[in-house]
């Protein structure tokens, strides 16, 4: 579908820039369709299919009132900038993208995915326009206890938590996240050994996981320093536990856990293949779909010919004080390799 649509995008671009049916006017004949007339809720539905470079440089310059609805939150109740982020060399710019999509969403967005928030105040940025979140997934993040401990009142209604790799985040944070976000089924705190090297133990955070988050379903752990006492505790706690991934947790025996809970589905310890494999896809409700493709783009300036029919009133779509002049956005060819996203895990002992 993203192709097709994308191709539709482009063609009436080429046409005037009009949103209007491609095979003619749609007041010579009810037969057409006139797509900028449709209601916001539903272009929203359809734009949440395309790339974001498509959504933020090509929509907007389609018609007004397309630019309208990607400057409203009708796009913007999911923000999945996750395998973008992660290409980014700069933090200001990954700060200032979530600042812009989650004003956007106007206080409705449901679910953020970005890797590597750089600082806690972008945490406290997104407690304060996105209470009504209910997946909030930001590995590799520099967020501090502290703010942890002062954002986790304002996300009580999260129910699926990934802060796999935050390194600088421990027990504390485990425990206010799961004292106030008490519908979490979902955790996913996953490392990797370059992250643990100063570490001798986790079983403080598994403790805080057991105490705060009994309603727990499913519980990613993958390379935690624990034991199997310390999961043994989690599963005491945690009776609603379906799936629990224990990749690279080589001191818990997970035979004897196998043994006392038959009708919990456990991955690992042992490693069978590489992080992000075809089985979280199949377990998790989570996931998403990737995208078959990935372009090579980054935010131009409307000297491009491309663009070469937009006018001054176009600028409006831009008023919410965020614009784009200044924000790079590149996404490379060849799709993510466990190497290039920092995920390369070493084989089973």
């Amino acid at each position: 579908m993203n192709g097709l649509f994308s191709s539709f995008c482009k063609i009436i671009l080429q046409r005037g820039g009009r949103g209007r049916g491609v095979m003619g006017e749609c007041e010579d004949s009810e037969e057409y369709r006139c797509w900028e007339e449709l209601l916001p809720d539903a272009l929203g539905l359809i734009f949440r299919n395309l790339p974001l470079q498509e959504v933020l440089t090509v929509l907007p310059r389609v018609c007004k009132s397309w630019g309208r609805v990607v400057a409203g939150p009708y796009c913007w109740q999911e923000i999945d900038i996750e395998e973008w982020s992660q290409q980014q060399s700069k933090p200001e710019q990954i700060g200032r993208m979530v600042e812009l999509l989650v004003g956007r969403s106007g206080g409705s967005c449901r679910r953020i995915s970005v890797s590597g928030l750089p600082c806690d105040p972008l945490l406290s940025f997104i407690g304060d326009h996105a209470r009504a979140l209910r997946a909030l997934e930001i590995p590799r993040s520099e967020i501090s206890d502290s703010i942890v401990e002062t954002v986790a009142p304002r996300l009580s209604n999260v129910t699926f938590l990934d802060i796999s790799s935050c390194t600088k985040i421990g027990a504390r944070a485990l425990d206010a996240f799961g004292k106030h976000c008490k519908s979490l089924v979902g955790l996913r705190r996953v490392m990797h050994p370059i992250d643990l090297a100063d570490k001798e133990c986790q079983h403080d955070e598994a403790h805080a996981i057991a105490c705060s988050m009994p309603k727990l379903r499913h519980l990613e752990m993958g390379y935690m320093l624990i034991t199997t006492e310390a999961v043994a505790e989690i599963l005491g706690q945690c009776r609603e536990l379906k799936f629990l991934d224990l990749r690279g947790c080589w001191a818990v025996d997970d035979k004897l856990l196998r043994e006392r809970h038959p009708g919990l589905r456990v991955l690992g310890p042992r490693v069978e293949d590489c992080y992000e494999n075809s089985f979280w896809e199949e377990c998790s409700d989570y996931s998403d779909d990737d995208d078959d493709s990935i372009y090579s783009w980054e935010f131009m300036d409307d000297g491009d010919g491309y663009y070469a029919g937009v006018g001054s009133d176009d600028e409006a779509i831009w008023d919410d004080g965020q614009g784009l002049e200044n924000l790079e956005v590149r996404f490379y060819g060849g799709g993510f390799s466990e190497s290039f996203a920092g995920f390369d895990w070493p084989p089973s002992p």
